[in-house]
């Protein structure tokens, strides 16, 4: 379980092919310092499994599930990820229940001052409210706007220096996962549901 309060940036030191999926070494001194081996890591908003941790760095294996519902099959070395260890009882709670089980990917429409606006599919439209939580490449954010095919949030400053979107523009892709509380209402109002 994370917050989607995003503790540092790392960046993509090597990236290998492995039988289940792509090995990503990840260079994130301050991360690194805070895991052990099979503890979880939300990398970009994925849930990853620390595999190794030396030096500053630390590897996740990223299966073939991972790599169909997210971004980061198409990331390359030097690539920055926002990253986040997961919560410990008693830490504080300062965004919103994150799961790190990416929903899909959407995909930035425009950028004006601050307000991104991410195209999505119905799939994930339903679950957007104004002002209800979502998180995007792992970063607890509010919906600030709707439209019939996207959603908006507003960016502060703070946000924009500490996390990968101070480089985000238009035409870039971005994980999301939709609030918790939402999926589960739906099912058990339409137990159909899949």
């Amino acid at each position: 379980m994370f917050t989607g309060i995003v503790r540092e940036r790392g960046r993509i030191a090597a990236i290998e092919p492995e039988p289940q999926g792509l090995r990503l070494e990840i260079d994130a001194a301050e991360t690194a310092s805070q895991l052990g081996v099979g503890d979880s890591v939300s990398v970009s908003g994925a849930c990853l499994t620390a595999t190794t941790i030396s030096n500053g760095r630390f590897s996740v294996t990223a299966v073939a599930e991972t790599l169909d519902r997210t971004t980061l099959g198409g990331l390359s070395p030097q690539d920055e990820v926002n990253l986040e260890t997961a919560v410990r009882a008693g830490d504080p709670m300062g965004g919103h229940f994150v799961q790190g089980h990416v929903d899909g990917v959407g995909q930035v429409a425009s950028i004006t001052g601050g307000r991104v606006s991410i195209e999505v599919g119905p799939n994930l439209r339903r679950y957007c409210v104004e002002k209800g939580s979502i998180a995007v490449d792992g970063v607890s954010l509010t919906i600030a706007g709707l439209h019939d095919d996207a959603f908006e949030v507003a960016l502060i400053p703070h946000t924009l220096e500490q996390t990968t979107f101070g480089a985000l523009r238009p035409g870039d892709r971005v994980n999301i996962e939709v609030d918790l509380l939402a999926k589960y209402l739906e099912k058990l109002i339409r137990p159909d549901t899949i």
